[in-house]
C-alpha cells in the first residue's frame, strides 16, 4: 500500500518553515503506542495545516461533526470506532489531499497496532496452554513416580505454583462415609499450627470454616477470608490467620466430594482471578486422579508386603517341618543302626563303641559313658567311657553322684553348672571328679527297673544340651536297653515287618519321585522353548536366530555358492501407535505382524522377534541377492494392508535392511549388525522401503569407528580450539563482542568445523569433555579479547545442565583466570531448557546473579515459547540464520521479514537485546536495520578466526 500524498507537498504545506513540524508529527504518528496516541498525533498534524482542525473518535450512533468540512480518516479494527476530521473552515479543499494522506497513515498504523495486539494475545493463550499441559503431564508422572507420598505432595505443590501464586497451599482429603478429614499436605508461611499429615479428625472440628463449606457444598470459593466468612450462613469460625485472598476448589469423584485444594495470599498486591479459579478447578480433578492412582499403588504394595510376610511365615513353618522330618529320619536311621549292631557286633565293647558313634551323629557326645549296676546292685560299673578329662572310670560303690541320682529317680536329668552346684548345696548330690558345664543323663530301663545310665557331658560353653536332646537321648536309651537284652530277638520279627512296610513306602516314594522327575523334564523342555522363543508372538528370539545364523554361516563357508540373507525389519511409527492406542493394542499389532511376515516365507526360513518392534528373518537357499530384495518387497506389501485390531483399523509400514554373507563375516552377530545398519539407511531414505548393506555402508561404519577413536585421542592431545567471530553494532560496525566457535585441528584432515564430528561426539559422550577444553581456553583469552569492555559468548549444550554444579564450576573457572563475569555470555538452546526445567532455571539464575549474560540461541527454530522468555533470566535473543538469509532486499511484507519483525517487537517489549546471525549481504543488513535490529554477526563482517587474529585489532570493522 502506498502511503504518500498524491500531490507534491510543496503545494500543500504552508511554507518551508512549517515542513519540519509536519515531519515530526508523522514520525510520532508512526511510533504511536495505542489508538488514542494515533488520534493525538493526527490532531497535531491536522492543526499544522488548519489551526481550527478537530480530530476525534466517532461511534456508529454518534452525531456527525458540526457544520464545516468533515472527513472520515480511519477505522480502528480493535474497537470499531471511526477517526473523524472536522474544521469550521468551509474552504479547506486545498488541504484535503494532505488530510486524506494523513488518514491513510493513521489507518496503516491502527492496523499494525491491531495485528500486534492479536499476536500478543495469541502468544499469551499459547503460553498458558503450554503451562497447563506441562502441569498435567507432570501430575500424571507423579502418580507413577518411585518417591514417597510426601515427596509427591511437594511435587504437586510445585506444579500448582508454576500455574499461579501458591506459596501458601494445602490439600485436604474428605471421607464422607466416616465424616473425617485429613490434611496430607500443608504449607503456610504465616500459620504455625501445621496439622499432622497422618492425623485423622472429625469434620466437626472444622465446622463452618471456609474449607468445611467447600467440602459440604462441593463448590469453589474465592475472595478475602474475612469477606467470605461474613457471607456464609452459620456462626463465623476463623481457623488460621486471615488472608487477603483465599481460593479453594473441591476434588470430586463423580458427584461425590473427596477433598479440596486451597491456595491463599497474605499479600495485598497478590489476588486470584476467575481464570485462576477455573485453572485450579481443572487441575484439582487431575490431582485427584493422581492421588487415587498413587493410593491404589500403595495399597497394592501393602497387600504384597502382607502376602510376602504370610509366605515367609509359611516358609518358616515348612522349614521347621523339614528339619523335624530330617531329625526324625536321622533318629530312625540311628535306631535301625542300633538294632542292626545288636545282631552283628562280635563283642559288647564293639557294640558300645558303635552306639557312641550313632549317638554322636544325633547330638554332641564327645564325652560319653555307659554306667551299669552290678548283679548285687551295690556297685556301678563303667563298661564304656570316653572323656576329655576323666580318662578312666573305675567301678565304685553307690554314692550320691549324678549317675546315682538318675538311677534312684528313674528319670532323666538335664543340668548345667549352676543346677549342679545348687544340688550340692542342698546335699542332694555329692559329686567328685572333673566338673562339667552341662550334663545330661538318662536311665537304662529293663523290665521297668533302672539298671544303668547313659550320660553325655560338655566342658565348653559352646556346647549345651536342650530338652529336645534329653527327649532324643531318652528315646535312644530305650532301644539301647532293648538291644542289650534277649527281648531284641522277640522284636526282630516285628522289626522285619516294619522294614517291609518301610520298603513298600520307599517304593511308593520312588514312584512319586519318578513322576516328579518326568514333570521336571517336561518343565525343562518348556523352559528351554521359552528361552528360545518370544513370549508375545511365539516366534524364535534373538538366541535361537543367532544359533540358526551360525549354522547357515558355517554351511556357507563349506558351500560358498549357496547363499542366504538376513532381513532386519523395523516398524515405522510404532511408538506413535503404542502411545496413542495403548500397549495392549500395540502387542496385538506385533502378534499379527509376526504372522504376516511368517506367511511371506518358506517353512524352513526363520522369523524372529528381537524385541520391541524389531523382527529379523533368515532366508536360506536363495540363488542371487535380488531374490532377497523381492522377499523384502513382498513383506513390505503385506504389512501395508491395514490391520483390524478390535474396533480400530491400524495402518503401519516397515523399513527393512538386508545383509548377504561374504567371506569377511566370522560371527552371526556381524550379519545382524550390518542388516541393522542397512535398515537405518532405508529409514533415512524415506522409510517404507528396503536397503541392502554394501561396501559404502561398511566404509561409513569403519569411518565412524575411526572418527570415534580420533575424537578420544584428540581430547588427550588438546586438539580442539575456539575460533572467534565478531558481533558488531550494525549502525557503526563497532565490535561489541565475540562468539566462541568450536574447531578441531585434525593432524591429517586439517581444520574441521563441528558439523563434521559433533554428532559423533555427542553419541559417544565426548562432547562435554570437548566443551570444557573450549571453556578453559576462552577463559584464558577472554580479558585480552574483550579488553574488559565487550563480551564473549560460549555455547553450553543441554547435556551440561544434567550436572547440578555446572554454574559453580563455570564461576570457579572464570575466577581462576580473573575474568569478570560480565564479560561472559552463556548461549543455550530451547532444547536445553526442556530437558530439566527446574534445574536449568536454577543454574541460569545463579549465573545471572553473578553477572553472566544469558542468550537464547537459534530463536524461532524450536518451540519459540513465550514461557521461556518469562521464566528464565534471558536478556538476549539470537535470530537463527535461516530467517536472515531469506530476508528480501525491498519487500518488507515478506514472510521472513514479518517473522523477524515479530521477534524484534517481542524482544523490544520485554527489553531484550536481539542479535541476528548469518548476515552475508549488505541488503540483509539494511533490512535488519529498518526492522530495528541493532546487532548482528556473519560472513559479511568477518569469518571466525583464532584469538591471535583479533588481539590488537581495531574495534570497528569495515563491512
Amino acid at each position: 500500500m502506498t502511503i504518500a500524498p498524491s500531490q507534491s507537498p510543496t503545494s500543500q504545506t504552508p511554507g518551508t518553515g512549517e515542513v519540519e513540524p509536519l515531519h515530526d508529527a508523522v514520525e510520532r504518528l508512526l511510533r504511536a503506542a495505542d489508538a488514542d496516541g494515533v488520534r493525538d498525533e493526527c490532531e497535531a498534524f491536522a492543526r499544522c495545516l488548519l489551526p481550527d482542525a478537530r480530530v476525534s473518535w466517532l461511534r456508529v450512533d454518534d452525531a456527525p461533526m458540526a457544520a464545516g468540512t468533515t472527513l472520515d480518516l480511519a477505522v480502528d479494527p480493535q474497537s470499531g470506532r471511526t477517526l473523524g476530521f472536522g474544521t469550521d473552515d468551509r474552504d479547506a479543499s486545498a488541504s484535503i489531499d494532505m488530510v486524506s494522506w494523513l488518514g491513510r497513515l493513521a489507518s496503516a498504523r491502527l492496523r499494525q497496532l491491531a495485528e500486534t495486539a492479536n499476536l500478543y494475545e495469541a502468544i499469551s493463550r499459547l503460553a498458558l496452554a503450554e503451562r497447563l499441559q506441562r502441569a498435567l503431564y507432570a501430575i500424571a508422572e507423579q502418580a507413577g513416580a518411585e518417591h514417597n507420598m510426601k515427596d509427591m505432595m511437594s511435587a504437586l505443590h510445585s506444579i500448582v505454583g508454576s500455574l499461579m501464586y501458591a506459596e501458601n497451599f494445602f490439600i485436604v482429603l474428605y471421607d464422607a462415609q466416616n465424616r473425617t478429614v485429613r490434611f496430607p499436605y500443608f504449607v503456610d508461611t504465616v500459620d504455625d499450627d501445621t496439622p499432622d499429615p497422618e492425623g485423622i479428625r472429625l469434620i466437626d472440628a472444622i465446622e463452618n470454616s471456609l474449607t468445611w463449606h467447600v467440602l459440604q457444598s462441593g463448590r469453589s470459593m474465592m475472595g478475602a477470608s474475612s469477606e467470605l466468612e461474613k457471607s456464609l450462613p452459620g456462626p463465623r469460625v476463623a481457623i488460621g490467620p486471615p488472608s487477603d485472598d483465599w481460593l479453594g476448589v473441591p476434588m470430586k469423584r463423580g458427584d461425590d466430594v473427596v477433598g479440596a485444594l486451597v491456595v491463599q495470599s497474605y499479600r495485598d498486591d497478590t489476588h486470584y482471578s476467575e481464570n485462576d479459579r477455573e485453572l485450579l478447578t481443572y487441575v484439582a480433578q487431575h490431582v485427584q486422579t493422581a492421588l487415587e492412582r498413587r493410593q491404589a499403588h500403595e495399597e497394592l504394595e501393602r497387600r504384597v508386603t502382607t502376602r510376602t510376610a504370610a509366605l515367609r511365615e509359611a516358609n518358616r513353618v515348612l522349614r521347621q517341618q523339614v528339619l523335624q522330618r530330617q531329625r526324625g529320619e536321622r533318629l530312625q536311621a540311628a535306631l535301625f543302626r542300633i538294632a542292626e549292631l545288636a545282631n552283628t557286633s562280635d563283642s559288647i565293647e564293639n557294640f558300645y563303641a558303635a552306639v557312641h558313634r550313632v549317638i554322636g551323629g544325633l547330638l554332641y557326645a564327645r564325652n560319653f559313658y555307659i554306667a551299669l549296676l552290678s548283679e548285687d546292685q551295690n556297685k556301678l560299673t563303667f563298661p564304656y567311657s570316653v572323656d576329655e578329662l576323666d580318662g578312666v572310670r573305675e567301678p565304685r560303690e553307690l554314692g550320691r553322684g549324678l549317675t546315682e541320682f538318675v538311677l534312684r529317680n528313674g528319670k532323666a536329668l538335664l543340668a548345667d553348672r549352676d543346677e549342679i552346684d545348687r544340688l550340692n548345696r542342698d546335699q542332694v548330690l555329692s559329686t567328685s571328679g572333673a566338673r562339667s558345664l552341662h550334663w545330661l543323663g538318662v536311665p537304662l530301663i529293663w523290665n521297668e527297673k533302672s539298671m544303668g545310665v547313659l550320660a553325655v557331658q560338655s566342658y565348653s560353653p559352646e556346647h549345651t544340651y536342650s530338652a529336645r536332646d534329653q527327649e532324643l537321648l531318652t528315646f535312644v536309651s530305650y532301644h539301647i536297653a532293648n538291644a542289650t537284652t534277649e527281648s531284641l530277638k522277640q522284636a526282630y520279627a516285628s522289626l522285619e515287618r516294619r522294614v517291609t512296610e518301610r520298603t513298600r513306602a520307599l517304593a511308593l516314594a520312588n514312584r512319586d519321585l519318578r513322576e516328579q522327575i518326568a514333570e521336571r523334564e517336561r518343565v525343562e523342555r518348556r523352559l528351554k522353548y521359552e528361552t528360545l522363543h518370544d513370549s508375545l508372538t511365539g516366534l524364535p528370539n534373538r538366541t535361537l536366530l543367532l544359533q540358526r545364523l551360525e549354522q547357515a554361516l558355517n554351511h556357507y563357508r563349506e558351500n560358498p555358492g549357496e547363499l542366504f540373507a538376513v532381513l532386519f525389519i523395523d516398524l515405522d511409527r510404532f511408538k506413535v501407535i503404542n502411545d496413542s492406542v495403548g500397549h495392549l493394542v500395540g502387542d496385538d499389532l506385533l502378534f499379527q505382524v509376526g504372522g504376516r511376515v511368517r506367511a511371506c516365507l518358506k517353512t524352513r526360513d526363520v522369523v524372529a522377534r528381537l524385541g520391541g518392534d524389531e523382527f529379523a528373518v533368515l532366508v536360506e537357499g536363495i540363488t542371487d541377492p535380488q531374490a532377497a530384495t523381492h522377499i523384502a518387497e513382498r513383506i513390505i506389501a503385506q504389512l501395508q494392508t491395514p490391520f483390524r485390531l478390535g474396533a480400530k483399523e491400524i495402518f503401519t509400514s516397515a523399513s527393512i535392511g538386508i545383509a548377504l554373507p561374504t567371506p569377511e563375516y566370522t560371527r552371526p552377530e556381524e550379519l545382524l549388525r550390518d542388516a541393522d545398519s542397512a535398515m537405518y539407511r532405508a529409514k533415512d531414505e524415506g522409510r517404507h522401503r528396503a536397503a541392502v548393506f554394501d561396501d559404502r555402508l561398511r566404509r561409513e561404519a569403519l569411518s565412524l569407528l575411526e572418527l570415534e577413536g580420533d575424537l578420544r585421542r584428540a581430547i588427550t592431545r588438546n586438539e580442539f580450539v575456539p575460533f572467534f567471530q565478531p558481533i558488531v553494532e550494525l549502525a557503526t560496525l563497532r565490535v561489541v563482542g565475540y562468539e566462541a566457535l568450536l574447531r578441531w585441528r585434525h593432524p591429517e584432515r586439517g581444520l574441521l568445523p563441528p558439523g563434521e564430528f559433533l554428532a559423533v561426539a555427542e553419541d559417544t559422550g565426548c562432547s562435554e569433555a570437548i566443551d570444557w577444553q573450549i571453556f578453559e581456553q576462552v577463559a584464558r583469552q577472554a580479558r585480552a579479547l574483550t579488553r574488559d569492555e565487550g563480551f564473549i559468548s560460549i555455547n553450553v549444550s543441554g547435556s551440561h545442565f544434567r550436572s547440578a554444579d555446572l554454574d559453580q564450576r563455570l564461576l570457579d573457572l572464570f575466577a581462576q583466570h580473573g575474568v569478570p563475569a560480565r564479560c561472559i555470555r552463556v548461549e543455550v538452546t530451547e532444547r536445553a531448557l526442556l530437558e530439566n526445567p527446574a534445574q536449568v532455571k536454577r543454574i541460569l539464575e545463579h549465573l545471572r546473579e553473578h553477572g553472566v549474560g544469558i542468550a537464547l540461541d537459534d530463536f524461532g527454530t524450536g518451540y519459540s515459547s513465550l514461557s521461556y522468555l518469562h521464566q528464565y533470566p534471558i536478556e538476549t535473543l539470537k535470530i537463527d540464520r535461516s530467517f536472515v538469509i531469506e530476508l528480501p532486499a525491498e519487500d518488507d511484507q515478506a514472510h521472513s521479514t514479518a517473522v523477524v519483525r515479530a521477534i524484534q517487537a517481542l524482544a523490544d517489549s520485554l527489553r531484550m537485546q536481539v542479535i541476528a546471525e548469518g548476515i552475508e549481504t549488505e541488503s540483509q543488513m539494511r533490512v535488519l536495520q529498518r526492522i530495528g535490529c541493532r546487532f548482528g554477526q556473519g560472513f559479511l563482517f568477518a569469518q571466525p578466526q583464532p584469538a591471535s587474529k583479533w588481539l590488537g585489532a581495531p574495534l570497528s570493522l569495515d563491512a
